[in-house]
């Protein structure tokens, strides 16, 4: 078995093309197809989100790029490279963070646990003190709660758990799923201030969002996807003035 490249030795940008790059990607659930041949690019350096309705395929789409789900047709290229049948494993390993939906911290493990299970990588493993200090940081919160069990967090404490430990392992991109589900207004502003803070870092997002304007005010451009298909795209200003996007998604 071949081990995965050092993603410290990939371009960001093959040939000046996009980092992640779909096409015509699809993906069954045993006899149901969830997604038809979706076609998208994610350029070094942007945040790119996907908005649609509960089961319109982002979650499904997500769990496509970082391995976790297998493709039934179509290609992924990550960094230049055709990734469509690698493993999750190897995905963090060249770099791809997939922070899931609903936070999944594992609730009987410490803060600093559940951080140090993000450093899966030997190089992450090999800088772990280093990341925690960056992690702590970023977050300051979560100095004070190293030692509490993640389960005892509140979910805003829980969700800046989730995304610290996807950035422990140093990843190239960042797939976050939902960051803002079942969070209060004020600390929804919070995570997305925080989510700007790791772009101006260099690291590149793919955020899935029900929350339209947070996640679009923050994004370079996005998607929407519709029933496991790419309905419409553009910059995140164009979708915001988008009359379908503003009926079907602010009620406007």
């Amino acid at each position: 078995m071949t081990s995965a490249p050092n993603p410290l030795s990939l371009p960001a940008q093959a040939n000046g093309g996009p980092l992640l790059e779909l096409s015509n990607v699809t993906a069954f659930y045993r006899d149901l197809q969830a997604l038809f041949g979706i076609s998208l690019s994610v350029n070094a350096g942007e945040i790119v989100t996907l908005i649609g309705a509960n089961g319109a395929g982002k979650t499904t789409l997500l769990r496509v790029i970082s391995g976790m789900k297998r493709m039934g047709a179509g290609s992924v290229r990550f960094a230049g490279q055709d990734v469509s049948s690698v493993p999750a494993h190897e995905m963090v390993a060249r770099g791809v963070s997939h922070v899931p939906e609903g936070r999944q911290v594992f609730p009987f493990m410490t803060v600093k646990e559940n951080l140090s299970l993000g450093a899966y990588t030997p190089r992450a493993r090999a800088g772990v003190k280093r990341l925690l200090e960056e992690q702590l940081a970023l977050f300051p919160r979560l100095a004070e709660r190293m030692d509490q069990l993640a389960g005892t967090l509140s979910g805003g404490e829980q969700q800046m758990v989730a995304i610290a430990r996807g950035l422990m392992a140093q990843p190239k991109l960042l797939l976050l799923d939902e960051p803002s589900l079942g969070l209060a207004p004020k600390i929804v502003e919070e995570v997305f201030e925080k989510i700007q803070e790791v772009r101006r870092s260099g690291i590149t997002m793919l955020i899935v969002e029900q929350n339209v304007v947070s996640g679009l005010s923050i994004s370079d451009r996005g998607y929407v996807v519709q029933n496991g298909a790419v309905l419409l795209e553009g910059t995140a200003k164009e979708l915001l003035a988008n009359a379908t996007v503003r009926t079907a998604y602010l009620g406007l």
